[in-house]
């Protein structure tokens, strides 16, 4: 009985929306752009800040809601394995940190595949300071070197592309604050040039040598899905990014705008340091690649790049993947005039 009550009603609804507004179409299009709606949970590999700038202007400009799509961020950390997660089909999005984990997730046969990138280079760096500078890769010999557990790979690719032997270096284990450079303990050390608050502490004399331009040419804040939901949510994964595009495009046109979003979404934030950061992370999310491409561009040489490299070093225990078992161009190339007009 309540599936003809339905039925009924919707057709009483319907011949009501004609007698106001003469036009049949209004409450069918109503309709259908609700039962379109999607929801997408982004899952990421860190507590959400500064790197959510894009997602954050979308959400709040409504950008989103055209598209027809609710997007749910999903907090990550230390204990979360965001690749998992979402390799489980629990969510529909994944970003993490640096390409090399989808790269080592596909050769683990894990279904999943990047469709876009955040950032068109990846904004690691080592820095020193001009007491003690190390300004190239061969700087570095003789020298100790402070590091990120995570970023010690990184750190043995850039030895190896640029001919350094790992036993001139003496590698240092660090955390995440500044404090063994300034103390002395370490001649240079790892960090992300956009984490400009932790990077105050270095003051003007800092020296910042990029992994990028020395040779190892990742990307950063990569988006991912399963094989499944690029296959059959297809439309929905576009859907998303041209809302990302938008929201990213804006951000970068009215950063002082962006910024006060960002930090009513996330209170916890300082704006200041967030004013400051926004300038070195929109020179890594925008280049010419971008103007030819539009935003969350990838290149399929780079790609290969980066295989090449993380197979030479031994750092694919299974089998060494495909570029087509690690990455997708079919979302960016639907999205292509969308993301042009952002």
């Amino acid at each position: 009985m309540s599936e003809v009550f339905d039925v009924r009603r919707r057709r009483l609804l319907q011949a009501g929306a004609v007698a106001v507004t003469g036009f049949s179409g209004t409450f069918l299009s109503c309709e259908a752009l609700a039962a379109d709606k999607a929801v997408v949970s982004m899952q990421l590999g860190w507590i959400p800040g500064g790197n959510q700038i894009g997602e954050v202007v979308a959400k709040q400009m409504g950008f989103y809601a055209q598209e027809g799509i609710e997007l749910k961020i999903e907090s990550g950390g230390p204990s979360t394995d965001g690749v998992a997660v979402v390799a489980s089909g629990r969510f529909e999005v994944g970003q993490i940190s640096s390409s090399p984990s989808i790269m080592l997730a596909a050769s683990q046969g894990l279904p999943i595949k990047c469709f876009a990138t955040g950032l068109q280079q990846h904004p690691y760096c080592f820095f020193s300071l001009k007491k003690n500078p190390v300004r190239t890769v061969k700087d570095m010999a003789g020298k100790k070197i402070g590091i990120h557990s995570t970023g010690m790979i990184l750190l043995k690719a850039l030895l190896a592309k640029n001919k350094v032997p790992e036993k001139e270096v003496q590698i240092i284990p660090i955390g995440t604050d500044m404090s063994p450079l300034l103390a002395g303990q370490v001649d240079a050390i790892a960090g992300w040039q956009t984490n400009t608050t932790a990077l105050k502490a270095l003051g003007p004399d800092r020296i910042d040598l990029r992994m990028w331009d020395a040779g190892v040419r990742l990307y950063a804040l990569p988006y991912y899905a399963t094989v499944k939901t690029i296959q059959s949510r297809s439309d929905v994964l576009q859907r998303f990014l041209k809302a990302t595009a938008r929201g990213y495009v804006y951000a970068n046109a009215n950063r002082d705008r962006a910024v006060d979003m960002l930090v009513k979404e996330f209170p916890n934030l300082n704006r200041a340091d967030e004013r400051e950061a926004i300038n070195t992370f929109m020179t890594y999310a925008f280049n010419q690649n971008t103007q030819v491409h539009g935003w969350g561009a990838m290149d399929p040489v780079v790609w290969q790049e980066q295989i090449d490299m993380y197979s030479q070093l031994g750092q694919f225990t299974k089998h060494t993947p495909k570029p087509e078992d690690v990455y997708t161009m079919d979302i960016l190339a639907a999205t292509l005039a969308s993301r042009l007009k952002a």
